[in-house]
């Protein structure tokens, strides 16, 4: 893609860029991409990125990434309950910064725009609707109401003229990380991941069903690795007890990282369209991923070779639903045959791959 210009008023040279994007884990990795552009574009800029508290230490892990500053919730946002005490402080601590250039990727910027020109930057990037807060209109965009989420982000960077730097995700492991999954889930046949939580039972396919696919690759070989966080305890049990094959339940036994590991190590994660779906997409892991409820456009892995999304068209998709108003068609209507020929297809692929660099290496 050819650069454009950039616009006249977009600093040559800033000194400290801020970047806005307070949201949760998949939604924060879509956005490496246009990370990746901003840095590449000034590297010899500190980049600060603020956002959500459990961002922190993922942001410290990126290299392209210099500060993280933690925000505390605005009104109106629903990531996080707004810590009202801590507001005037963020706005204080946002002055003192005195970015020469603060870009909000945080969505349409209906909210977000006026709190961000409150933090006074020298110059304000970002999305804005017509009637919304655009301080230099040339620096904005309307945000995109179609396509892939990476791909929304970088139609922001496109307008401002920041050369891309490629699609991919980025999520740093240590060997530490490795090597407390790797304690995990001990010596053995290669395994498979399966995690049937959700944040909403909106999104979740049947424990039944998961474990009527994780028996089908217990029967070919895989060892079983049952994951959740300890919210997602009964949907976990509820696939265990429902499996012929014996499974290990690291249920709540993981941390982020080497939970993420763990991933990274399997042969296959089956899961739902979940936080951990985009952590296989970023650390390489093949993925089967069943989406009940979410826009597959917007968030599917772009990789379809390693990846694939099986879901139903439903008219009250995209859905917004904690719990399913319906008769939830979406996750009803994808079988467990339709999964598991795909789940077995991509774990045999992975096998065989797995073999031939083995042999490569030996």
């Amino acid at each position: 893609m050819t650069p454009q210009p950039l616009p006249p008023l977009l600093p040559d040279g800033p000194r400290r860029i801020g970047v806005f994007r307070a949201l949760m884990l998949g939604d924060m990795l879509c956005a490496v991409p246009a990370l990746r552009a901003i840095a590449a574009r000034w590297p010899e800029a500190e980049l600060v990125l603020i956002g959500l508290p459990w961002a922190r230490e993922w942001a410290n892990r990126l290299p392209m990434v210099s500060r993280f500053v933690e925000f505390p919730g605005w009104p109106g946002l629903p990531e996080r309950e707004t810590d009202l005490a801590a507001l005037p402080g963020f706005f204080q601590a946002m002055q003192a910064e005195r970015f020469d250039l603060m870009i909000q990727l945080h969505g349409s910027g209906s909210i977000i725009n006026n709190l961000l020109a409150a933090c006074a930057p020298q110059r304000l990037a970002g999305f804005a609707e017509p009637d919304d807060l655009a301080t230099e209109p040339e620096l904005f965009t309307r945000w995109p109401r179609q396509g892939h989420e990476i791909e929304r982000l970088l139609h922001l960077t496109d307008h401002l003229g920041l050369p891309r730097q490629g699609t991919g995700m980025l999520l740093p492991l240590t060997d530490d990380d490795r090597a407390r999954a790797a304690a995990l889930v001990g010596d053995g046949p290669p395994y498979a991941c399966v995690h049937a939580g959700a944040r909403f039972t909106s999104r979740r396919w049947p424990a039944e069903r998961f474990a009527a696919v994780a028996d089908r690759l217990a029967g070919q070989g895989l060892r079983i690795v049952l994951t959740g966080s300890e919210g997602e305890r009964e949907v976990v049990q509820r696939v265990k007890q429902a499996m012929r094959h014996e499974a290990l339940d690291l249920t709540a036994r993981t941390d982020f990282w080497s939970l993420a590991a763990l991933v990274e190590g399997a042969r296959l994660l089956l899961s739902n369209d979940t936080g951990l779906s985009h952590v296989a997409a970023a650390v390489g892991a093949p993925s089967v991923v069943v989406s009940s409820g979410s826009d597959v456009d917007r968030w599917a892995p772009l990789d379809v070779q390693r990846h694939t999304v099986l879901w139903s068209p439903a008219p009250c998709r995209p859905c917004g639903h904690e719990h399913c108003p319906y008769q939830h068609e979406c996750a009803l209507a994808v079988s467990v045959d339709e999964v598991a020929a795909v789940a077995l297809r991509r774990a045999v692929d992975t096998s065989l791959s797995a073999r031939v660099a083995e042999e490569a290496t030996a």
